[in-house]
């Protein structure tokens, strides 16, 4: 155990809401400050996966997830303590608005600034506003004063008249002015249903270039590396690491430009504890890789369809290795690739692997999105049944079981609005749902997936058609 103040120059970028450019500001900030010769971590307050990838791009640099509902309070300022240990200065990038979160605030960046004790800059789209920016800004000041508030950065300025307009207003309230952008679409980033493209996909270097010389103009990084280099201390217990009972487990983890949604942090739960990840693709790679557990985490299974379907014999190593007993978890578009079919948004129909008996179809609509509790209606490869997982939901499509008896996995709660309803899929060693889950905040669900997969190590010498499995 490892107790004691931890101090490191750390800087959040929030917003007034979303949509207001701070993903933009901070890929910038970090490309920006590592020019500068400065050793950069990045972290990414909320359920995302794709933020963190552009930020990794722009800053060359470790993101890691943030979060206050998949991971306890205790294990997220370890985390940010054990990531950021090194580093020059360490900037996060909010969630949706300062105070948004899910309900009584829970994962908001208010409050995971008041528990890391971050310096908070917000950015403000002053689209079609004047002086009515400076009263936003006083807004979200007066709203709660233990957020520690440094200054405000100005985006999407339309000329110099307006952003003097804007600092009149803001000099008249006493908050400072850190940085003004001017509105400029050559440095939005694409987008498609579910937010950005990943930065996997098409990575554009130039784009970063720009971004970052727009906020080496505009915005002060001297003030900026002066409110990070004030942030106080962190009361900080770093937990023992967990024993290594997994050693000589090989897990293969799906992850290509399909199935591209892995928390680093929770990835590295599972190595903690002993297991070797391999990772393969279920586009390209015609077999799976010599494993004794499959993990295919979410993604774009969609945008792909024609080239998942396409790739046959995959397909049947997934379905063999079922077959067998190999230990299945599949979040989200894992599962959709797991059905029978996934039907596109221009409503063309592709085969998939077919361990999961229902179809795949995506809506031009947001189905749901925010955190969940789910509990087990069976035991599963993650825990028995009755055990309660916290995770999170965003998807578009729909999995429609193709009769009444289809084995649902788990009982889904919104924690917003207390709904609930079945979901995912359970058979065998085979879990599949919409459930975003990080190993990291939910050890018990590593230990017991990792224990399914030494049970299937240990029960067969050989995996026939699969290779040995030592």
């Amino acid at each position: 155990m490892d107790d004691g103040l931890r101090c490191v120059p750390r800087l959040l970028i929030a917003a007034t809401r979303s949509g207001s450019g701070k993903t933009t500001i901070v890929g910038g900030l970090l490309a920006a400050l590592r020019g500068r010769g400065l050793r950069v971590c990045g972290y990414k307050i909320g359920p995302d996966y794709i933020d963190p990838g552009h930020h990794r791009l722009a800053g060359n640099c470790p993101v890691c997830n943030l979060d206050t509902w998949l991971t306890d309070e205790r294990a997220m300022t370890a985390l940010f303590v054990r990531t950021s240990r090194g580093a020059d200065i360490a900037v996060t990038e909010g969630v949706m608005g300062l105070y948004d979160g899910g309900r009584g605030g829970i994962g908001s960046s208010a409050q995971i600034a008041k528990i890391l004790r971050l310096p908070v800059v917000l950015v403000i789209d002053v689209r079609s506003m004047g002086e009515s920016a400076a009263a936003a800004a006083l807004g979200f000041w007066e709203y709660d004063r233990e957020v520690d508030l440094r200054g405000v950065i100005l985006n999407r300025l339309g000329s110099e008249a307006h952003l003097e307009t804007v600092r009149e207003g803001l000099r008249r309230v006493g908050i400072p002015l850190l940085g003004a952008l001017r509105r400029d679409d050559a440095l939005t980033l694409p987008e498609r249903h579910l937010g950005l493209v990943p930065a996997g996909e098409s990575p554009d270097l130039e784009r970063i270039g720009r971004i970052r010389d727009a906020v080496e103009r505009g915005v002060n990084l001297d003030l900026l590396l002066a409110a990070a280099r004030s942030a106080p201390p962190i009361e900080a217990e770093l937990p023992a690491a967990p024993p290594p009972f997994a050693r000589g487990v090989r897990l293969a983890v799906a992850r290509d430009e399909a199935f591209s949604f892995y928390y680093p942090e929770s990835l590295s739960a599972l190595e903690d504890r002993g297991a070797e990840l391999t990772f393969f693709s279920p586009m390209r790679d015609t077999a799976l890789p010599d494993a004794h557990g499959v993990i295919l985490g979410g993604g774009f299974p969609e945008v792909f369809a024609r080239e998942l379907s396409a790739n046959g014999p995959m397909r049947a190593a997934m379905a063999r290795a079922a077959e067998l007993g190999m230990p299945f978890f599949a979040e989200c578009g894992g599962f959709m690739y797991l059905t029978r079919s996934i039907t596109d948004l221009r409503g063309e129909t592709f085969e998939m692997a077919g361990l999961v008996p229902a179809r795949c179809r995506m809506n031009d609509r947001l189905q749901t999105v925010g955190y969940v509790e789910a509990r087990a209606l069976r035991d599963t490869v993650l825990c028995p049944e009755g055990a309660v997982l916290r995770g999170h939901e965003f998807h578009f499509s729909v999995v429609e079981p193709d009769d009444g008896l289809f084995p649902f996995a788990l009982d889904i709660t919104r924690v917003r609005t207390g709904a609930s309803r079945p979901g995912g899929y359970a058979k065998g060693n085979v879990l599949g749902s919409y459930l975003h889950l990080n190993f990291m905040g939910s050890p018990a669900a590593a230990d017991h997936f990792l224990r399914r997969c030494l049970e299937f190590r240990n029960s067969r010498g050989l995996r026939e058609g699969l290779g040995p499995t030592a």
